[in-house]
């Protein structure tokens, strides 16, 4: 290595895109399996491709590659996507939840896993800023990075 070294970060640590991938597969199977988390995953409009835009919007906030800003959008569409729904603390919780024990059933390293896991605690957390209206979301947010 030429005495330089190399920095990894959390998207390498865990595993990269197919881990990643891996990971929203699971996460939504768990999701459509429980009888509150179910309802926002198995609504009419559900994007077909929601795990892939999940992944990619992981992998980028993770430190790899800008897979969802390249090809999806950006923060503020994440944010509009899931504003104006109100409050929802149970189903946030459950969900959080079944993300932890999908982070478990896919083998994400348990140090990888356990950053991740407040990670994406912190970001449905601020989803929250925006549950009374989509038009309170702002034009340009940056990515919710880890």
């Amino acid at each position: 290595m030429c005495g330089i070294l190399e920095y990894m970060t959390l998207y390498d640590d865990a595993g990269g895109f197919d881990a990643l991938l891996a990971l929203c597969r699971r996460w939504h199977d768990l999701c459509l399996a429980d009888p509150v988390a179910a309802h926002p995953f198995s609504h009419p409009g559900q994007h077909p491709q929601h795990d892939e835009r999940l992944a990619a919007y992981l992998a980028e906030a993770l430190g790899g590659p800008p897979l969802y800003t390249a090809g999806y959008g950006d923060e503020s569409l994440v944010q509009r996507m899931h504003a104006g729904n109100g409050e929802h603390h149970e189903l946030d919780e459950i969900c959080l939840r079944l993300f932890d024990r999908a982070l478990e059933d896919t083998a994400v390293p348990a140090h990888a896993a356990a950053r991740i896991s407040r990670y994406f605690r912190t970001a449905t957390e601020a989803m929250g800023r925006y549950s009374a209206s989509r038009g309170l979301v702002p034009a340009g947010l940056p990515l919710n990075r880890a």
